[in-house]
């Protein structure tokens, strides 16, 4: 078992536990949602997606999002998991990342989708 994310406490008073598979999936969505500076001993960890929130939501956006993190989970995850396909859409005011890898200990596929408003 490994810490759940975000970190919080259980019913009993103590720290919440994850499965494997929440905690890989939980290990991209940190990839995911951090931006490169914002870890002080991983000064390049993350995918930079909340920098680029902020320009027009476009399907240049989405390209660069999808190119940008598919060479973040590759280079962090790439020892964990193994993409099988990206989609990065943009629709809207919202900008989608849909994500199937295998887990690389269990070789079972997962699909995970992660949204955030621009």
């Amino acid at each position: 078992m490994d810490i759940d994310y975000p970190f919080h406490f259980d019913s009993r008073g103590r720290t919440a536990l994850a499965d494997r598979d929440d905690h890989v999936r939980d290990m991209i969505e940190q990839l995911v949602f951090t931006n490169p500076g914002e870890r002080v001993n991983r000064p390049d960890f993350g995918s930079g997606l909340l920098q680029l929130v902020f320009g027009p939501n476009s399907p240049e956006l989405a390209a660069t999002v999808q190119f940008t993190l598919q060479a973040a989970l590759q280079r962090w995850l790439g020892d964990v998991i193994q993409v099988t396909d990206l989609e990065v859409t943009a629709d809207d005011a919202t900008l989608s990342i849909s994500l199937t890898y295998l887990v690389t200990e269990t070789g079972e596929e997962r699909s995970a989708t992660f949204a955030r408003p621009v």
